[in-house]
Formats: C-alpha cells, sequence, structure tokens
C-alpha cells in the first residue's frame, strides 16, 4: 500500500538544529581548549553582552538569553562559580531573586573567544557573501519575530 507524502514544508526545526550544529563544529574545540561547555559559553557570551550592567544580571534573564531551562542554569552556574568564571548574590532590589556577573577570568575567556568566533563569522560571511548572511540573520529574526507573536494553537511543536 503507497502512502502520500503528509508534509508538504522541509522539517524546519530539523534543518535549523543541522544549522545550528554546522556552525558549532567549528566553535567547540575553541570552547573546550577554555574549558567550556556549550551551555558555559552560552552563560559568558551573555554575561559578556551586558558586562557594563556593574549589579549583574537576574538569573532568570540569563536562562532566557542563553536558552537554559532553571534547573540546568544553577547546575552550570555552580560549577561556573566553582571555576571562578562568574559571581552570584542576592539581588539588591529583591533579595529573593539572584543575579549573576562575570568575573575577570570569566570575561577574559569571554574576550578570547569572541576573536575566534569573530573569525568564523568573517569566514561565513566571505563564503555566503555579505548580502546573503545579512538577509539570513534578517530572515531569522523575522521568524522569531514572527512565531514570537503568533497566536497560540492546539499544534504540537515538532
Amino acid at each position: 500500500m503507497k502512502h502520500a507524502q503528509p508534509f508538504v514544508h522541509r522539517n524546519l526545526p530539523r534543518l535549523l538544529l543541522q544549522a545550528r550544529e554546522a556552525v558549532m563544529v567549528h566553535t567547540r574545540p575553541s570552547l573546550r581548549d577554555h574549558g567550556l561547555s556549550d551551555q558555559q559559553w552560552r552563560v559568558l557570551r551573555v554575561l559578556g553582552e551586558h558586562a557594563e550592567e556593574a549589579e549583574g544580571i537576574e538569573t532568570g534573564r540569563v536562562a532566557r538569553e542563553a536558552f537554559l531551562l532553571g534547573p540546568s542554569l544553577t547546575g552550570v552556574l555552580a560549577r561556573m562559580e566553582r571555576d571562578g568564571l562568574i559571581t552570584r548574590a542576592r539581588c539588591p532590589q529583591d533579595a529573593r531573586r539572584t543575579v549573576v556577573r562575570a568575573t575577570e577570568a570569566g570575561l577574559t575567556k569571554v574576550q578570547a573567544l569572541s576573536q575566534t568566533i569573530e573569525a568564523h563569522y568573517a569566514w561565513m560571511e566571505q563564503q555566503l557573501g555579505k548580502a546573503h548572511l545579512k538577509a539570513l540573520y534578517e530572515l531569522l529574526d523575522g521568524m522569531i519575530a514572527l512565531e514570537a507573536v503568533a497566536p497560540e494553537t492546539d499544534i504540537e511543536e515538532e
């Protein structure tokens, strides 16, 4: 018995994961050279992007921006604090919350890795072309914005 193909569109979540992995193949060796996991790097990158915020970043914000679930973030932060990459403290405005900031050692890793990662992005830009890479960023930003305001449906994620 022959079945009709039930899907018209390609598997977008899988393609996005494949694209992420294709990029991370170049990034992971540098992360490992610096003793970092993917998750630790995502946290350090967020903290590096907000290093000017002297009071630190609330852990919920770190979780959202680094795409880590709370329980996973707790373990990642514990290891990073043990390794001297971050500090944690109570939020000055709300003692029930915790804020995180990168230490000097953590920011040094961000600086070192940013050079490697930016070099890879420059290579991608050279290979794809500046216009194509810009278009990719714009398409991804558009998709994120579209899905952020999409009405709730009963359709489950793939």
